[in-house]
């Protein structure tokens, strides 16, 4: 009988010890999926009008911070407005390209055409991570037609990017033809791209991943791609990407126009406008 009673109260402090187990695991998990669902916020910051002012140019802006689920947004009107994509399709071209095999890596070269054009950093054999530094067109529309029409209509579809409309020529689509793409949609690709999210293999990402790199800094590293392109007779100017911190991302997208053919700061308002709001925010201090 006391051997009995022995091992029942010893059965009784193992479910004891079971139990508290079980609900501290059940507390853990409860926190994580709280702070996974944290409700998105978003905050309106019209004050950042005033960098568009200096550049005489419209636009927005859109600034996601991934660990609090929050947007500060500019001109919000403009969020879910289609643009044409211009130079930014260069990350999922990019993509296109290693996963397809037509590139083989970020050194591959592509043979220039010896057609003189107005860049300079154009005129001479290309590889990809040259090509996307100076956002060679050239270099990709020959990408783009070694993929071919089929495959890429059907990576854009797969990889929901954009409207994925490739009408207007295998080589024009997302230059003057029917690729269209919203700041919203914008952050959203590169939030799966940082997230290994896209259906792209994890080489082909870490590739396009390493060519974006703008800035490597012991603090923070950005990420990013511009574009320009014309749209409805007004230019369009995009500034993209990410802003990587020990604990955090921070993802931007910054669409700017102009009806005036003649602004002269235009290339530079795209990349300066998104800088100065990321000081403004003392997203450049981290340490």
């Amino acid at each position: 009988m006391a051997i009995f009673a022995g091992r029942l109260y010893e059965n009784r402090n193992l479910n004891n010890i079971f139990m508290k187990i079980l609900k501290l695991l059940f507390s853990v998990i409860l926190i994580f999926l709280i702070s996974c669902n944290k409700k998105q916020t978003t905050e309106i910051n019209s004050d950042f009008k005033k960098y568009y002012d200096r550049y005489n140019v419209e636009g927005t802006f859109a600034l996601y911070d991934q660990k609090n689920n929050k947007y500060i947004l500019y001109n919000p009107e403009q969020f879910r407005q289609e643009f044409i994509p211009a130079s930014t399709f260069k990350i999922c071209n990019s993509l296109i390209g290693l996963e397809t095999g037509i590139i083989k890596d970020e050194n591959f070269v592509i043979k220039w055409d010896c057609v003189q054009r107005k860049n300079p950093n154009w005129n001479g054999d290309q590889d990809m991570k040259t090509a996307f530094k100076n956002s060679t067109v050239w270099y990709y529309q020959e990408l783009a037609k070694r993929v071919g029409g089929k495959q890429m209509k059907h990576w854009l579809d797969t990889a929901d990017y954009g409207n994925a409309d490739t009408s207007g020529g295998i080589d024009k689509f997302w230059l003057t033809g029917g690729l269209r793409i919203t700041p919203e949609q914008q952050i959203d690709f590169l939030k799966r791209l940082q997230k290994n999210e896209l259906p792209f293999s994890k080489r082909s990402v870490e590739i396009v991943k390493k060519i974006m790199i703008a800035r490597d800094t012991p603090g923070y590293i950005i990420r990013e791609k511009s574009g320009w392109g014309v749209q409805d007779n007004k230019d369009i100017g995009w500034y993209t990407g990410y802003l990587e911190t020990n604990d955090n991302v921070f993802y931007f997208a910054n669409c700017i126009q102009t009806g005036n053919p003649d602004n002269k700061e235009f290339a530079n308002a795209r990349i300066d406008i998104v800088y100065s709001i990321l000081e403004e925010q003392k997203l450049l201090d981290k340490k």
